[in-house]
């Protein structure tokens, strides 16, 4: 139960605030890596959807444009998780001491409370 007490005082930062600390600073943290994630699994499933439009509408051009989408939305995928692969995912703790708006004692005592 400690155990338990102890990762929710680490982890005191919610995870809008690790989002727009990511999007703010350098790096890539796990909460806004995620976010993409999901933001391209949505959008994967739409432009499905409208492929699926597109082919029982008949019309070429909407078929090769909504095509088109989805490879560069793919493209972009495989390129990040590519470069995530070889950079590898920061902490937001790194990233708001980076940003200066924790300093290093602070730090230091959440490791201590752990």
């Amino acid at each position: 139960m400690e155990a338990g007490e102890s990762n929710g005082d680490k982890r005191s930062v919610s995870s809008a605030t690790a989002v727009l600390v990511g999007a703010l600073a350098p790096g890539v943290n796990a909460p806004t890596w995620n976010t993409l994630k999901i933001a391209f699994l949505l959008l994967g499933f739409c432009l499905a959807a409208l492929l699926g439009l597109a082919f029982s509408s008949k019309d070429s051009d909407l078929l090769f444009h909504v095509a088109l989408l989805l490879l560069i939305t793919a493209t972009l995928f495989f390129l990040l998780c590519s470069f995530l692969a070889e950079t590898g995912l920061v902490s937001v703790d790194h990233q708001m001491k980076e940003m200066g708006l924790i300093t290093k004692s602070t730090m230091d005592e959440n490791k201590k409370a752990d």
